[in-house]
């Protein structure tokens, strides 16, 4: 079931639905004004529409990173128990 929920992001308060726990959206939201935050920093422009690109780019790298590693965590896992079962029946 969904429920909405209250984020603040660049001082904007924004309400979700979402099936997240609050402590989930909490970390969202953290994460989230953090990356805004750090790269808002290293910018010489203060222009927020560019952090928000530039934040959601680098969130979705990690994203599409994990989910690569996940791919090959699952495929040695595979592996490494037909290896295991070999074992075991030798």
């Amino acid at each position: 079931m969904k429920t909405a929920r209250s984020v603040t992001i660049l001082g904007r308060q924004i309400s979700v639905r979402t099936s997240a726990s609050l402590e989930k959206v909490q970390q969202i939201e953290s994460l989230v004004n953090s990356r805004i935050h750090e790269i808002g920093a290293a910018l010489q422009s203060g222009d927020a529409q560019l952090v928000l690109m530039l934040a959601l780019l680098n969130i979705t790298e990690e994203l599409l990173d994990t989910r690569q590693e996940q791919k090959e965590y699952a495929f040695l896992e595979v592996r490494l128990r037909g290896v295991l079962e070999k074992l075991e029946s030798a």
